[in-house]
């Protein structure tokens, strides 16, 4: 499974908003940004706290793609 924060940074960027600022407001401990920075896996209690600063759904942030669209793109699964 691929997981990708593309929409979220584009929403930051949209909103003028830091990474940072997202961080403070969020509450989000600073190596829980950095999974989101490499598009690993965080809780869903995660995602909520974004979603909830943002007002946006769970959808509007995070996009997941099957492993087979992984392996095309030549990435490795774990």
């Amino acid at each position: 499974m691929v997981i990708s924060y593309n929409k979220l940074w584009k929403l930051l960027i949209d909103r003028k908003m830091s990474k940072a600022d997202l961080r403070r407001a969020a509450g989000i401990a600073p190596n829980t940004m950095t999974k989101l920075n490499r598009d690993e896996e965080v809780t869903l209690e995660t995602l909520g706290k974004i979603c909830g600063v943002l007002g946006v759904n769970i959808g509007d942030v995070v996009d997941i793609f099957p492993k087979c669209q992984e392996e095309k793109k030549g990435r490795k699964t774990q």
